[in-house]
């Protein structure tokens, strides 16, 4: 990760064409965690873009809660008022022992207070959790208080993946010697029922539908709620019956 010269960036949004200019209504900050810029940097650049594109209507960005809390509410704040509308937030898992386990780096507390500030800000959250992550002799622990963690920051949009094991990582090192099991696909349907289970927000868009997972499955909560907890029970009940 490196952040790129201030010129960089100002030359590639000034050198769209105008009709590109017209058209762009929204920015997404790549590719890595543009909040670990400094305030006054994302207030220049998001001042250029309002100048620069004059149908903008939303700019996004990656976070981490590190970054969040190195940052005040009021400094969170200013950004959100300069258009900064969407943080997403790799959380992960919200149980420490797995986050230890992946060098994630941070605490849960952290990950949640750093969410309170953006939230306090104004900033809405698309906040991340991934399934397997805790092997599967962990995996309802970690469905459990990923969702306990979920409630707590009561996030806009909750996305759930999938595990994907890359090659040269220590997990999948770890898989190959057999110090860790993976859950199956429906061990993986169970982990994700004990986690909506387990999430009580108050207006969120939950999304499951990622390349990665065995089943899509999407809707809002707290109203969907129930029907989703059915619909993979039915998958459950007779997994044979469902092309996963």
């Amino acid at each position: 990760f490196a952040v790129r010269p201030p010129e960089e960036v100002r030359e590639d949004v000034r050198g769209l064409s105008e009709t590109a200019k017209r058209q762009v209504r929204r920015v997404f900050l790549a590719d890595g965690d543009a909040v670990a810029l400094s305030t006054r940097r994302l207030l220049d650049l998001l001042a250029l873009l309002r100048a620069e594109l004059p149908n903008l209507e939303r700019v996004s960005s990656y976070a981490n809660a590190r970054n969040l809390l190195a940052k005040s509410v009021e400094e969170l704040r200013q950004l959100r008022e300069a258009g900064l509308e969407l943080l997403y937030l790799g959380l992960e898992s919200g149980d420490d022992v797995t986050l230890a386990a992946i060098h994630k780096g941070m605490t849960v507390e952290e990950q949640i207070e750093g969410c309170r500030r953006a939230t306090q800000a104004g900033i809405d959250l698309s906040v991340t959790a991934i399934l397997g992550l805790a092997g599967a002799e962990h995996s309802l622990r970690h469905a459990r208080a990923t969702g306990e963690a979920f409630s707590r920051i009561d996030p806009q949009y909750i996305g759930v993946l999938t595990l994907m094991l890359e090659p040269g990582t220590a997990m999948l090192q770890r898989v190959r010697a057999g110090e860790l099991r993976l859950p199956d696909s429906i061990g993986m349907l169970r982990e994700l029922r004990e986690m909506i289970a387990t999430t009580n927000v108050t207006d969120c868009l939950f999304r499951s539908n990622h390349a990665s997972n065995y089943l899509p499955v999407g809707g809002r909560l707290p109203q969907d709620k129930q029907s989703l907890l059915d619909a993979l029970d039915r998958v459950l009940a007779a997994p044979s019956l469902v092309q996963l």
